[in-house]
């Protein structure tokens, strides 16, 4: 009698998945009573206050991106030529797929979950200067918001990090294009910042029929001393979570994918196992 191989191989897996699913779903829940039990101790440890929106003229970084977002600003025109390569937000971070859906909410990181994005940054060689300026960065990217898209309420993950946005392109009906954070709605302008709690609810609209596009970052909130030791512990063991562990495979992996991409559509050849076609060697 022939072996089903394939069958026992394809059912092997399913209680290593179920096992791990599991653990996920423990850590997700322990995580959020163990984050909602920070966030007071860290607001309270914060030296900048604990407000839903901050004066943007408190933090060097912010005021900096300001200086230098003309600069950004050609690059992201290079990085929007390749619009429809780029990932959408929960392809790469699954779990935000409540509040990311088809292909309106795209993502170009530079940073990300501590981690840098090596071949996004080479494309950017300007913004990742300026970005590695910024002492304590932990995520950077392009956030590329479409037409007529709404992010559903929600709120951030620890009050650890403050988040900025600097407003790049924005809809020329800016009345109708906004980020609400809890009672306040907060309107981009080009070459601003805006700085912000997300850990506070908020949700953004862009009832325009032109895209939105910000330079997203978050920074270690400045706090007292035993603030950043706990916070410091916070962030390296969320790290090693499988919620930043698949993001980080997950933003590898499309990072590749849009290199080839846009290597193809410029007719250049990658295959280091193979030499390239005579028309395009080099001479």
């Amino acid at each position: 009698m022939a072996k089903t191989v394939g069958a026992d191989n394809a059912a092997a897996p399913q209680p290593r998945e179920n096992f791990r699913q599991k653990r996920r779903r423990w850590v997700k829940k322990f995580g959020k009573r163990l984050i909602r039990t920070l966030a007071a101790f860290l607001g309270k440890q914060s030296t900048v206050g604990d407000m839903p929106v901050f004066r943007t003229e408190d933090f060097d970084w912010a005021m900096m991106l300001q200086q230098n977002w003309e600069t950004i600003r050609k690059e992201l025109d290079g990085v929007l030529a390749d619009h429809e390569k780029l990932p959408n937000f929960h392809d790469i971070s699954p779990d935000q797929a409540k509040i990311s859906k088809g292909d309106n909410w795209k993502t170009f990181i530079l940073f990300g979950f501590g981690f840098k994005a090596e071949k996004n940054c080479a494309r950017c060689p300007e913004t990742t200067r300026i970005l590695e300026g910024i002492p304590k960065l932990r995520t950077a990217f392009f956030s590329i918001l479409s037409p007529g898209y709404h992010i559903p309420h929600h709120r951030g993950v620890t009050k650890g990090v403050i988040r900025g946005h600097l407003a790049l392109i924005v809809p020329k009906d800016r009345p109708n294009c906004y980020i609400r954070v809890d009672t306040t709605n907060c309107y981009w302008q080009e070459g601003k910042t805006l700085v912000f709690d997300d850990t506070y609810d908020h949700e953004v609209f862009n009832d325009t029929p032109d895209r939105r596009v910000v330079l997203l970052l978050d920074v270690d909130r400045p706090m007292r001393f035993w603030g950043r030791v706990i916070n410091k512990a916070f962030m390296t063991g969320i790290r090693w979570t499988a919620y930043v562990q698949d993001a980080k495979k997950n933003m590898l992996s499309h990072e590749d994918k849009l290199e080839a991409a846009v290597a193809r559509a410029d007719g250049l050849h990658i295959d280091d196992d193979e030499p390239p076609p005579a028309d395009t060697a080099r001479k």
